[in-house]
């Protein structure tokens, strides 16, 4: 790109020591930046990690070292994610919402197993799959 600008190869040298030196070419860095980023403000799933990553030209090595980072924590960060959207789902079927979460937590990154662990999990605390107890209310004439 610094080619392109018509810059002498002393020049172009000079600004790729001074950008290493600053830490700007750093892919370690920037990996394990992208990484908490996608975990903490995104809720992003190894997979989905991995794939933003490797869109970026970030090297394979690079960012199995910053995935190996990560605490092995997929199925409280997928439980949690799980819990906030199950709420919103709650007008629907068992089956519909069941699908429709195992679907965002996909869209998320997490494997299948994950997805369905957390889901169902989710979905249970919200009283989806249970058997209903207590008073129940019919019309009358």
């Amino acid at each position: 790109m610094l080619r392109g600008h018509e810059l002498d190869a002393g020049a172009v040298d000079d600004v790729i020591d001074d950008f290493c030196r600053r830490g700007y070419l750093d892919d370690d860095a920037l990996a394990s930046a992208l990484v908490a980023s996608g975990v903490e403000r995104k809720g992003q799933g190894r997979v989905a990690l991995s794939r933003s990553l490797s869109q970026r030209g970030i090297p394979r090595d690079v960012i199995d070292r910053a995935l190996d980072e990560l605490p092995d924590d997929d199925d409280e960060r997928a439980l949690d994610f799980a819990r906030t959207k199950a709420r919103s789902l709650s007008r629907l079927d068992p089956d519909t919402a069941l699908r429709r979460l195992v679907g965002q937590l996909a869209r998320r990154g997490y494997n299948g197993a994950v997805a369905m662990k957390a889901a169902k999990t989710a979905l249970r605390e919200t009283t989806f799959g249970s058997t209903t107890s207590g008073v129940r209310f019919v019309d009358s004439d």
